[in-house]
C-alpha cells in the first residue's frame, strides 16, 4: 500500500459513521449509495464518496445495474478484514552513507534567505530575502515562475556539497 492510499483509508477510517456502514455491507452484501445514505442517516454524497473511495482502493466492487427506472450502481463487499500495510524500505534514498549526489540542499540555517515550495513539493513558487539587522530589516519577496522554480529547486547552494 501507498502513502498516498493509506491516507485516504485513514481519513475514511477516523469518521464516525464507518462501522456502521461496514456492518450494512456485511449484512448485506451488496448495497447502493442511496439506500446506505437513507439508513444510515447521511447526505447521499459522503455515501457515494465512502463507497467510490474504497471501490479504488479494492475493498468493495462496483458494478451497474438496471431496473425499471434508470441504471444505477450498487457496491459489494470484497474482504473480510482490512489490513494496512506500508513497506518504508522504498523510501531510503541513499543506500551508500557516502553518497551525496541525491540530497537536495534548499536552506541554511539563518541564512536570511526562505524558500516556499508550490503545493505539490515539485519547484519554489517564492523567495524570500531578509535584508539588515534589527528594525532596520527589510523582506523583499520574490515570486518565481515555474522554470525558474524548477532550476532553483534542483540548484545546490554553492557552500553545498553537491
Amino acid at each position: 500500500m501507498t502513502f498516498k492510499e493509506a491516507a485516504i483509508l485513514g481519513s475514511f477510517l477516523a469518521k464516525d459513521y464507518v462501522e456502521e456502514f461496514f456492518k450494512l455491507l456485511v449484512n448485506y452484501r451488496s448495497i447502493s449509495a442511496s439506500e446506505a445514505a437513507s439508513r444510515l442517516n447521511l447526505h447521499i454524497q459522503t455515501a457515494q464518496d465512502f463507497l467510490e473511495a474504497m471501490t479504488e482502493l479494492g475493498i468493495l466492487k462496483k458494478e451497474e445495474v438496471y431496473e425499471k427506472k434508470r441504471p444505477y450502481k450498487r457496491y459489494t463487499l470484497l474482504v473480510k478484514s482490512i489490513n494496512m500495510v506500508l513497506d518504508l524500505e522504498p523510501l531510503g534514498t541513499n543506500k551508500d552513507p557516502e553518497d551525496h549526489s541525491s540530497i537536495r540542499i534548499r536552506e541554511h540555517k539563518n541564512a536570511g534567505v526562505n524558500f516556499y515550495t508550490a503545493r505539490n513539493n515539485q519547484y519554489f513558487s517564492s523567495v524570500t530575502v531578509w535584508m539588515g539587522k534589527g528594525r532596520e530589516r527589510s523582506e523583499r519577496k520574490i515570486s518565481l515562475t515555474k522554470p525558474q522554480g524548477k532550476f532553483l529547486f534542483h540548484l545546490p547552494f554553492p557552500t553545498a556539497y553537491f
